[in-house]
């Protein structure tokens, strides 16, 4: 081992990079660490934006994206492209975020290579392995191999306990409420683009994944549309991923409809405005459902399953699905009651208290450089 502790942090997707630049910038601020960062570029144009706004470069960019990728190849491409750059870096340590194939698939090199891997966001689970599709393997995967698990919760401790694993596991809370904190308390974002009427109920939706491709997404759109129709003083605002599985079913029922406003993926900093701005907040997103508690949104959870169930447990998210009466039901619920809506609004966030990256930094530096 080198005098500092040499240590590659890894990611590709825009919420892994969230979540791991204020561990970025936490290691690099500290003289004990040889911090260099990897990207896989997973998502290409929405990771960018993350990267600009915490100001890191990374020192290996993989580049991996391709029209059309599906998973053998990326996997394939992630597998062979960390094998050369462990091989030269030669880190003490490999650090992967969360769920992705990019997390899945880096562990796994590491592994293969003989490095010590430490997991942020480690221990969530839905215990199906279909759902969400890949991201329940890639995290087992990366669990199984890890030898520091940093989970955000005391559920995701005892997920890590229960699959037999019997060491190496911490409570940490969140990155992502470290880097939302960041945002809220120090970037400001005009959103007069959007055009939001001021005196109307802003409704989030967020809906991208996989699984929710097809029925799902129509009738999450189609409770939408019934919603606004219902509801004079409500506006939903969609940011509309890319992706032509989620383009080519949301605006055939939502490209005319009147307060409704399907936007452009949002950058980061924008996107956290946006959230504090927000009545109601529509998802399927794992970040969104600890981001948002921690500003006082409700947020309903346009799933089935959650491996996320702590802010379920306290209150201030509810899981709906994608049935098209129960997402209209669980809504109007919320905007006809006022004490039930302040219910979910005070909840308490059982994330963390924007100090994750300092507890890991301290984790690592005791795991290489233990007291004498």
């Amino acid at each position: 081992m080198t005098n500092k502790i040499k240590t590659l942090l890894v990611f590709g997707t825009r919420p892994e990079a969230i979540k791991m630049c204020p561990l970025v910038k936490r290691l690099q601020n500290n003289p004990l660490f040889e911090a260099l960062t990897m990207v896989t570029a997973q998502h290409r144009e929405m990771l960018d934006s993350v990267l600009e706004l915490f100001e890191v470069k990374p020192d290996f960019d993989l580049n991996l994206m391709k029209p059309n990728q599906n998973l053998w190849n990326l996997s394939a491409d992630i597998l062979l492209k960390t094998k050369e750059i462990y091989e030269k870096v030669k880190p003490d340590l490999v650090l992967v975020h969360g769920d992705t194939t990019t997390a899945g698939i880096s562990a796994l090199s590491a592994f293969y290579a003989g490095i010590k891997i430490g997991h942020v966001e480690a221990g969530l689970r839905t215990f199906d392995k279909n759902y969400p599709f890949p991201e329940e393997i890639n995290r087992v995967i990366v669990d199984s191999v890890s030898d520091l698990m940093f989970c955000p919760t005391d559920l995701a401790i005892q997920n890590i306990k229960n699959s037999g694993i019997k060491k190496g596991y911490y409570k940490t809370g969140n990155t992502v409420i470290d880097a939302l904190m960041y945002v809220i308390n120090n970037k400001e974002a005009n959103l007069d683009f959007i055009g939001l009427e001021p005196n109307l109920k802003t409704i989030l939706l967020t809906s991208h994944r996989r699984e929710n491709f097809g029925k799902p997404l129509e009738n999450i759109c189609n409770a939408v549309k019934e919603l606004v129709k219902n509801n004079k003083d409500i506006q939903v605002v969609y940011p509309v991923h890319p992706n032509p599985n989620v383009r080519n079913t949301v605006f055939p029922i939502l490209g005319d409809v009147e307060r409704v406003k399907l936007i452009k993926p949002l950058d980061y900093i924008p996107f956290c405005n946006l959230m504090k701005k927000a009545h109601i907040i529509l998802t399927d997103s794992g970040g969104v459902q600890e981001e948002a508690p921690a500003l006082g949104v409700p947020v309903f959870v346009l799933r089935e399953e959650t491996e996320r169930p702590e802010a379920v447990e306290y209150g201030g998210v509810r899981l709906v699905g994608y049935d098209k009466e129960r997402i209209i039901t669980s809504v109007q619920t919320l905007l006809d009651d006022k004490k039930e809506y302040d219910k979910m609004s005070t909840a308490v966030n059982p994330y963390g208290d924007g100090r994750a990256s300092e507890y890991i930094e301290k984790i690592i530096v005791d795991y290489f450089r233990p007291a004498r």
